[in-house]
């Protein structure tokens, strides 16, 4: 049987819809969780957040932007109820977080003549690593690297492009893709780190609201809801807790 989000009280309603909708804050910069234009978005999140306001009982509106920082600062305001985010502790002090419904890699892309063979190589003196400034890859990089320096940008392939440095950084899948296209480069293995990407919402919320929200996500999580709606969308991610 598919799990199903709990029944929420009214002032679970109320305190996670206080307009009377559900707004979500949608980042179109993440390809694998979004998709689209601003005025008609899909993709996994965009079905999450739909869903969690049908078992609201409330309609649900869009904002879409195109980096997480922006993400992370409509749910910070309040401007969003709900945002999709990456768990990164820097976020957690102003927003909380469910736990995460599907899991992306960050990896590395370096010139194939690059003497980095694998990620820990990277975090070397005289290394830039480009990299989309806010993302949840910046966040990590910028608490983990201790001699390589982050060059921050639109993205990580656009500032390793325009200022000539020696690693892009950037979720599997796109890097992916913009490597195929550029027989100069190669994407380094293994992964550097796990992207665990969850729903957040602001800290000023009741607890009662925070905690149907996380057994809500991990419901349609663990029922199947996220791994059809990532199927839908044509991506391929991790989703936690499902066969490999």
């Amino acid at each position: 049987m598919v799990d199903q989000p709990p029944v929420p009280g009214p002032d679970v309603v109320a305190a996670l819809a206080p307009e009377g909708a559900l707004r979500a804050v949608v980042n179109l910069g993440n390809p694998v969780l979004a998709q689209g234009a601003p005025d008609e978005p899909r993709g996994v999140t965009v079905d999450i957040a739909r869903e969690l306001a049908d078992h609201l009982g409330v309609p649900v509106s869009f904002e879409c932007v195109d980096a997480a920082r922006l993400s992370f600062a409509a749910v910070a305001e309040g401007h969003a109820d709900v945002g999709f985010l990456a768990v990164e502790p820097a976020r957690a002090a102003e927003v909380a977080f469910t736990e995460p419904y599907v899991l992306i890699e960050g990896v590395f892309a370096v010139p194939q003549a690059s003497s980095v063979q694998v990620a820990d190589d990277v975090d070397a003196p005289g290394v830039r690593v480009g990299v989309k400034e806010g993302s949840a890859y910046d966040l990590y990089l910028t608490r983990t690297l201790t001699r390589a320096e982050v060059v921050r940008g639109d993205e990580g392939t656009a500032v390793f492009e325009a200022e000539g440095l020696e690693v892009a950084a950037g979720i599997r899948q796109p890097v992916e893709r913009w490597v195929a296209q550029r027989p100069g480069l190669r994407v380094v293995e293994p992964r550097f780190t796990e992207i665990r990407q969850a729903v957040a919402t602001g800290r000023d919320r009741s607890p009662e609201a925070v905690a149907w929200l996380r057994d809500a996500v991990v419901a349609l999580r663990d029922g199947g809801f996220v791994a059809a709606a990532l199927a839908r969308s044509g991506q391929e991610a991790t989703v936690p807790g499902t066969p490999a």
